[in-house]
């Protein structure tokens, strides 16, 4: 039966999700049950892409990637995969009628990852939109579950999340993107100068999208607000870490939140929902 299939395809995605993001799987546990599934294929695809640019050094990453970008349009117009991750995705697309041109953006994105440059202002804004913006788009589909007209009216919030996400993941990356993967995403950021001054910028460009995001999450339904807000809660917990260390620390190690404060995270952030404090 393809339901067993489906199923297992699911638990890919799922394991994907827990093996990569501990952050994003405790999100997706506070999201309403009928949506987890759909989140942890989104996950799982985006990991998917995204590590072929990024970790499979070595190999000819331009043809893996054509081969699973030819892959993924292969799945959506069969409505099947023979690869789990992408046989789950298929279903979310076609489920929750996620737009596919959000797809062939986000593929856009990565495919710069395949090309070593400097990023102008353009380049920038436009691997911010299809690298983390239309990210959230598809996340919003799920959540408004069909809801046209609230889709549309969320649309502006879903992308500041999407967008101060990825640059935070940008700010923490710093040097191994820098170091090991030759990339330098922040534009007219000079790294053998990078500074006090120029890292407070780009911290004013992130609290900008933190504060419109945040505006957002409070008019998601309830079915979704929980899972979103805990999210904001741990990278804005990350931002706040990255803010208070100083700038050449931050070309020297990747900054996390351990284990014990993601717990105490969720739980502060699950007791301010439970109040109605967002």
């Amino acid at each position: 039966m393809k339901s067993l299939f489906d199923e297992v395809s699911v638990e890919c995605s799922k394991l994907t999700t827990k093996r990569y993001s501990t952050s994003f799987s405790l999100g997706i546990y506070f999201l309403s049950k009928r949506m987890r599934n759909h989140i942890y294929a989104i996950y799982g695809f985006l990991r998917f892409a995204d590590e072929i640019v990024d970790s499979f050094e070595g190999y000819n990453q331009t043809r893996l990637f054509s081969q699973f970008k030819a892959a993924t349009y292969d799945a959506l117009n069969d409505k099947i995969s023979l690869n789990p991750i992408l046989n789950a995705f298929q279903n979310t697309v076609h489920q929750n009628n996620i737009d596919h041109s959000l797809i062939d953006i986000f593929f856009h994105s990565m495919e710069m990852d395949l090309q070593k440059m400097d990023y102008s202002e353009e380049k920038y804004e436009q691997y911010i939109l299809g690298s983390a913006e239309v990210v959230g788009l598809m996340c919003l589909q799920v959540f408004t579950e069909g809801d046209k007209i609230k889709y549309q009216s969320l649309q502006p919030f879903a992308m500041k999340l999407g967008a101060a996400f990825q640059k935070i993941n940008f700010l923490r990356d710093l040097q191994a993107d820098y170091e090991g993967l030759g990339r330098t995403y922040f534009p007219n950021v000079d790294m053998t100068r990078f500074n006090a001054q120029t890292k407070k910028k780009i911290e004013v460009e992130i609290e900008l999208d933190f504060k419109e995001a945040l505006t957002g999450i409070k008019l998601l339904p309830a079915s979704s607000k929980g899972g979103v807000y805990l999210a904001y809660v741990y990278y804005y917990a990350l931002f706040n870490k990255i803010k208070r260390i100083p700038a050449e620390r931050v070309l020297l190690e990747r900054i996390r939140i351990n284990n014990l404060r993601k717990f105490t995270l969720m739980l502060n952030s699950l007791f301010q929902y439970k109040l109605k404090l967002v």
